[in-house]
């Protein structure tokens, strides 16, 4: 049977690295074929890509896997019940402006910024980033719930509330991210933003 392409001779995690790269700056619709050709591998033909990846929904998908395990783990701690909640919170806060305004990569969030807005054939994509972020608000919730079990926040918490606000805050860093808000800014305004929940505990720091 013929070979469609030629050999595969590019690094392929390093190409994923290298296609997270493009899709966290231009976001899922305006990052084009040609652009992920160019711009991974030193550059594959069409069938090269297409034997590698398969399309680049398959490709997009194992970047947001991939994004979730590295530059995503910021929030991981939001799950250590070794934590007190709100160091948890806070912590996954000040990790994830860290990482956003970070040296190296785009700023701001791939599972934010890469499908905001999409055509209407691409409606999954949305859903399929929203999945990920809900993993970050389900943490919240936890930690949330932890509190108001441990006495530290009131038993008449308005739950769903509070994690609106945390979520809302996280999504938030990243359009701040991007236009160019430091990340010594950032956490300035995390410490400031965390008297929401001293508030709510009657904590006096």
């Amino acid at each position: 049977m013929a070979r469609m392409g030629r050999p595969r001779t590019f690094d392929r995690d390093q190409a994923i690295r290298e296609a997270m790269h493009l899709f966290w700056q231009h976001g899922f619709e305006s990052t084009s074929i040609a652009l992920l050709k160019a711009g991974i591998g030193g550059g594959i033909t069409a069938p090269s890509f297409y034997a590698a990846f398969g399309s680049k929904e398959a490709l997009f998908n194992e970047v947001v896997e991939q994004y979730v395990k590295t530059h995503g783990d910021v929030t991981d701690c939001l799950w250590d019940e070794s934590l007190p909640p709100r160091q948890a919170v806070e912590l996954a806060l000040r990790r994830s402006a860290k990482m956003q305004t970070a040296r190296g990569h785009p700023k701001g969030c791939l599972l934010v910024l890469s499908a905001s807005t999409t055509l209407p054939e691409n409606k999954h994509i949305q859903k399929l980033v929203a999945r990920q972020r809900e993993r970050a608000r389900a943490g919240y919730e936890s930690c949330v719930k932890r509190a108001i079990a441990a006495g530290d926040l009131p038993k008449d918490t308005q739950v769903g509330a509070l994690v609106t606000c945390f979520s809302t805050f996280l999504h938030g860093l990243s359009i701040e991210a991007r236009d160019g808000v430091t990340g010594d800014m950032l956490d300035a305004a995390i410490t400031e933003f965390m008297r929401t929940w001293d508030r709510g505990s009657g904590a006096r720091r």
